[in-house]
């Protein structure tokens, strides 16, 4: 393993989206993660192919029946020797099973305990079921997303999952991880989704304090209001993007469509829909790599939108490796870069109970207790599933 998080140790309670999220992200820079799954039987299902599941790269699937009490004693033994625990269930799950933060941590003072919900642990709404949609709706970004004549849109789940949710736990637990060097105490990570979406949120509502953002969708300079910052339909049916906000990026703009700076001042609210329509029209009169001819890397502050497949291929991407084909998949390369130490992707993803042997054995288990982990169905041992 290479990698700044080499040497630290991940015990992952299985979850779907953000947890899953920070331990690729920590798996990528380093870190053993281990992952506890359900025992499984027969067939996986269709909505869980977790062999192609690029969230699950990287670590090693342990199944173990929580619900029992070797189950939870295994768990406990495994987290005695880990750093970190990744605990993504409701709140008072983790307790009922008796791996909750009080028992865990008279254990292991040192560990790292990380619960990922996403309402978080306190509060009304802290039971309650609920998914990226609705914590983006309840902390206010979603009422600034989206055209005025249309409802709010989902907005994948890229900002409360993964923004507000998983990318925030990698920041508590390196945090954590910082502090524990000096006090050599762990602690209890509460991240909660709702509330790191409002921190994604910070910028738009220091924009709302300074009185120049407006509550009305698509009619602020960053939402589709200004036709300089929008994306546009070209000739072929495709679409590129212009940021053109500063003052030299949008002179710019004009000087390359042939448009008079003095006919569309920048700032002139009242001239924004006619501006709107002479580009809409200009940009559906030639295809989107005519576009790209005329403003790829200049300071216009331009991109098409492109397909996966598309990005993979674009010369700046793949001069980066932004995108790679490793264990005969195309994913996302490992972020951020380290000159010195950097990141990797340890394994394809797992599938639930791959490595429960083999991983027990590794924590510290002897082989007379695993079989019989294994022969009372309190563990499963599965071979790699595979799709047809």
């Amino acid at each position: 393993m290479s990698g700044p998080l080499s040497g630290v140790r991940v015990v992952e309670l299985g979850g779907i989206g953000p947890a899953p999220f920070a331990a690729m992200m920590m798996s990528d820079l380093g870190a053993e993660v281990v992952r506890i799954d359900r025992p499984l039987g027969g067939d996986l299902g269709e909505h869980q192919r977790h062999e192609l599941d690029l969230l699950l790269r990287g670590r090693r699937s342990i199944a173990l029946d929580l619900k029992a009490r070797r189950g939870q004693e295994t768990v406990l033994r495994l987290l005695d020797r880990a750093d970190v625990l990744l605990d993504p269930f409701r709140p008072g799950v983790a307790e009922r099973l008796g791996i909750g933060p009080g028992p865990v941590l008279e254990r292991n003072p040192r560990l790292i305990y990380g619960r990922m919900t996403g309402w978080g642990q306190t509060g009304p709404l802290a039971p309650s079921a609920g998914h990226d949609i609705n914590y983006v709706a309840l902390a206010g970004p979603l009422a600034a997303i989206g055209r005025r004549d249309a409802p709010p849109p989902p907005v994948l789940n890229l900002v409360g999952d993964f923004g507000g949710g998983g990318m925030v736990m990698v920041v508590g637990v390196l945090a954590a991880l910082l502090e524990r060097a000096r006090s050599n105490r762990g602690q209890v990570i509460d991240a909660a989704m709702v509330d790191g979406t409002a921190a994604l949120f910070a910028s738009i509502v220091g924009f709302m304090n300074m009185g120049v953002w407006n509550g009305n969708r698509e009619d602020n300079f960053l939402d589709g209001g200004a036709p300089y910052y929008d994306s546009y339909a070209t000739a072929d049916g495709r679409y590129i993007t212009i940021g053109s906000i500063e003052p030299q990026f949008y002179a710019l703009l004009l000087d390359r469509l042939g448009l008079d700076p003095g006919e569309w001042p920048q700032h002139d609210r009242s001239r924004w829909p006619a501006l709107r329509v002479r580009l809409t029209e200009i940009f559906a009169s030639a295809t989107r790599d005519h576009w790209v001819e005329v403003f790829e890397g200049t300071d216009v502050c331009f991109a098409p939108v492109l397909s996966v497949d598309e990005a993979m291929a674009h010369p700046h991407l793949k001069a980066r490796g932004t995108y790679v084909t490793e264990f005969g998949m195309r994913q996302p390369a490992p972020v951020p870069r380290f000159d010195r130490t950097p990141g990797s992707i340890q394994s394809p993803p797992c599938s639930p109970g791959e490595h429960t042997r083999a991983a027990l054995a590794d924590w510290g288990f002897a082989e007379r207790e695993i079989a019989e982990l294994i022969e009372t169905g309190v563990a499963v041992d599965r071979p790699r599933v595979t799709s047809a």
